[in-house]
């Protein structure tokens, strides 16, 4: 497989860029927390209470407390754009770092936190979801030379461990514990390249939740961690050779402006291992075109180097070495950037490419790099979404998306299909890729109501087996999800995933979480979460809707709800609520919306379109501002996906969805709770600044609009369990309290003192 670790390259070098989904075919080290902005699973199982139904509300409820929200100043700025005057009074809030700012998320905090703790069964809902949280979360085991790598979490610890054992039946040792780098546990440490030999590894650190890194290198045998340190890394695994590895990164960036500034002039470095950061190689530096992303990657048999380009989140172009033949200088082996390409292997001289290229749906192509115009199909185009593609053993495994559901087929490498692996239903997929020598992998099944398992599956015969399950109590039996397709706007069917308890009965007022993501072509998969469990045993329905502008069904699903057309994605989760209310899972009352990231966008924008249809938002490191999101850190990568408000014909369709821009005065918008984390440099907390003082200033009723800044924290990835547990408590708190719903009614609070 290449050697980029961690992820594909087609999803590290676009879909990592908004967080989105970390896509698992190599290594392994990686934990599926349960992090919203991420939209990850937990790699892992449930305690589950029996189905209590949620107390409803009586009269001796606590009243909701009356808010004063802090004074923001407005200052006069307005910007013209293409002639049209927009006015920005609160432009003084992207400045995170001044005084003023500081002191006004203080203000902010102090109000919300200060409503959080006044509800009444706050302290009931975080020890029941940290009774739930506490069971030991595993990863999947990866094999790496004579050792076997895996991640454990023992339940609450705030960060997973690394763990090594020599051969299958060894005595697991910690090999890297992150938690001993930190008081509060906001770093992490996870492993993202071997040595061929697999004596050596590197791992990124990365601290407060921000994208910058810094790589270190440890000596696998020993354990032993050397001098070697490279700073300001981002968007970068480490791929190896025989001396050393590939990383990419930028210039240090200006003091007091780590987590603001425009990231631009992304370069290729290599590493001799003992040498000092100054002393490493440039690989490519691009001078003309400063907002460009370049990764270097290795194949397994180090036959080949591949420089990839990337202008966003969409749109590749690769250049290669034949090392083998001694290439000096790269070669081009495919243009950008109309086209997704991925090398994901590759077979003798010639080359297995993920690629859209005439194939929306995506297909499987055997390049021969000397004439790449002459590409053969490997594995064709199918009606079906290729949504992934892995080696090991020998084989290829191809892994499609069936109405949102994995279908995994292993190929040999002549292109012949040997057999569709047998999942357990319909769920979410991952782990088909490994060594070349591998006689077996693992990989890991889950589904909104089957707790993350792990197989092993045996390459030759084709056998899974049950790896590692939860020894916990949690029975699915007593939970259901259906799949439904409901029609939006324009007449579109949209499928969407509804979860319950069994025998819950539609009379419309079951409280009810809708979340969707609908963009950068990301895929919104079967997944099981700890924090879910905390609605549905409330006798709560939980509903994710796969909206265009994802990529459950290829490019043409992805197109239709990107750029002019990202309306339909508001339209289809507009449609996904007023179904819930037509079938009577819910009530306009009962109804919260929930989105992270590009998501935080789909919420922001729905409750400024729709302020009537839904009781409670969790508008999560949104991008709020989309006349200025490309002036900050990586913002300038999603105007592939967004469009460019320096265009005039995108500037009004921008113009006219974005969140800050269209809330209106002397509206009752819903209960709002924005979330967001001071070291966010993937979409800075200033979109959510901005919008929450917009909000506060236009909103008029009751329901209260807060603003919750995590400190130490940054878009999602690498929150530690501390910050979860405590992030999760305030939400629940928060949509039951306003629904007016009392969840844990019998639950006794257990004294700790």
């Amino acid at each position: 497989m290449l050697k980029l670790p961690s992820l594909t390259l087609k999803c590290y070098f676009a879909n990592k860029f908004l967080c989105e989904k970390l896509t698992f075919v190599k290594p392994f080290i990686y934990t599926r927390k349960h992090l919203k902005t991420y939209h990850l699973p937990i790699a892992g199982f449930l305690l589950a209470l029996g189905g209590c139904q949620p107390g409803r509300t009586d009269q001796s409820q606590t009243a909701m407390p009356v808010l004063s929200y802090p004074k923001t100043a407005k200052v006069a700025h307005v910007d013209d754009y293409h002639g049209t005057k927009i006015e920005d009074p609160y432009r003084w809030l992207e400045y995170d770092t001044a005084d003023n700012v500081k002191a006004w998320v203080d203000e902010e905090n102090k109000v919300t936190f200060d409503y959080l703790a006044k509800i009444p069964f706050r302290d009931k809902i975080r020890q029941r979801y940290s009774e739930i949280y506490n069971y030991p979360k595993y990863s999947a085991p990866f094999r790496a030379g004579e050792y076997y790598f895996f991640n454990k979490n023992d339940g609450l610890q705030n960060q997973s461990v690394t763990y090594c054992q020599k051969g299958e039946g060894g005595q697991p040792e910690v090999f890297l514990d992150p938690n001993k780098l930190s008081a509060d546990g906001t770093v992490t440490a996870n492993v993202i390249g071997f040595s061929p030999d697999k004596s050596h590894l590197a791992y990124a650190m990365n601290k407060a939740g921000s994208d910058w890194q810094e790589i270190r290198v440890m000596e696998v045998a020993t354990k032993r961690e050397l001098p070697d340190r490279i700073e300001w890394v981002k968007f970068s695994g480490a791929s190896w050779d025989q001396q050393g590895f590939y990383y990419s990164r930028y210039d240090a960036p200006v003091k007091g402006k780590e987590f603001s500034n425009k990231n631009e002039f992304h370069k290729v470095y290599y590493h001799k291992l003992g040498d000092s950061q100054a002393k490493d190689r440039l690989i490519h530096e691009d001078k003309k075109h400063p907002l460009r992303y370049y990764g270097a990657g290795l194949t397994e048999d180090l036959s080949f180097l591949f420089l990839y380009v990337s202008e966003g989140t969409d749109g590749t172009e690769i250049h290669y070495k034949n090392l083998k033949k001694g290439d000096k200088d790269f070669k081009l082996l495919f243009k950008g950037f109309k086209h997704n390409y991925n090398v994901v292997d590759n077979i003798g001289d010639k080359l297995l490419v993920n690629t859209n290229e005439g194939a929306p749906n995506y297909k499987l192509s055997l390049v021969d790099p000397a004439n790449p115009a002459a590409a053969t199909d490997f594995v064709a185009e199918k009606t079906e979404k290729l949504e992934n593609v892995g080696t090991s053993g020998g084989r290829v495994f191809v892994s499609y998306l069936k109405d949102v559901s994995t279908k995994v087929y292993q190929y040999d490498q002549a292109g012949k299909l040997e057999r569709e692996i047998p999942l357990p239903g319909i769920g979410s997929a991952y782990g088909f890729g490994g060594n070349a020598d591998d006689k077996e992998l693992f990989y890991t099944f889950t589904s909104f109501t089957y707790p993350s398992t792990i197989f092993r599956y045996d390459i030759a015969s084709g056998k899974s087996s049950v790896f590692r399950k939860p020894e916990i109590q949690f029975n699915p039996d007593e939970y259901e999800t259906k799949q439904v397709f409901y029609p939006s706007k324009d007449g579109t069917k949209i499928p969407m995933f509804i979860t319950h308890k069994k025998g819950l009965e539609l009379n419309g007022q079951n409280p009810t979480l809708l979340y969707a993501y609908g963009g950068f072509n990301i895929s919104m998969t079967p997944y099981f979460s700890t924090s879910e469990l905390v609605l549905l045993e409330n006798g709560g329905v939980y509903a994710v809707a796969n909206l265009r502008g994802g990529g459950e069904y290829g490019e043409k699903w992805h197109q239709a709800g990107m750029l002019l057309n990202k309306q339909n994605v508001f339209d289809d989760f507009i449609a996904a609520a007023e179904y819930l209310i037509k079938e009577k899972y819910t009530s306009k009352d009962k109804l919260a919306i929930e989105g992270g990231s590009n998501g935080g966008l789909l919420v922001g924008a729905t409750m400024a379109q729709r302020p009537d249809l839904f009781k409670v938002a969790f508008p999560a490191v949104g991008v709020m501002d989309m006349l200025r999101y490309h002036k900050f850190t990586v913002g300038w990568g999603w105007v592939v996906e967004y469009g460019s408000p320096d265009s005039v014909l995108h500037f009004k369709n921008l113009a006219g969805y974005s969140p800050v821009h269209n809330l209106k005065a002397g509206v009752n918008y819903p209960a709002t709770m924005i979330t967001t984390a001071d070291h966010d440099d993937r979409v800075v907390p200033a979109h959510s600044f901005k919008f929450a003082a917009t909000l506060q200033e236009k909103h008029q009723g009751p329901n209260p609009v807060l603003i919750r800044v995590e400190k130490q924290a940054g878009h999602g990835g690498g929150k530690p369990t501390s910050k979860i547990i405590e992030e999760e408590t305030d939400k629940w708190s928060f949509m039951f309290y306003n629904m007016q719903i009392e969840p844990y009614k019998n639950l006794k609070v257990k004294n700790t003192m």
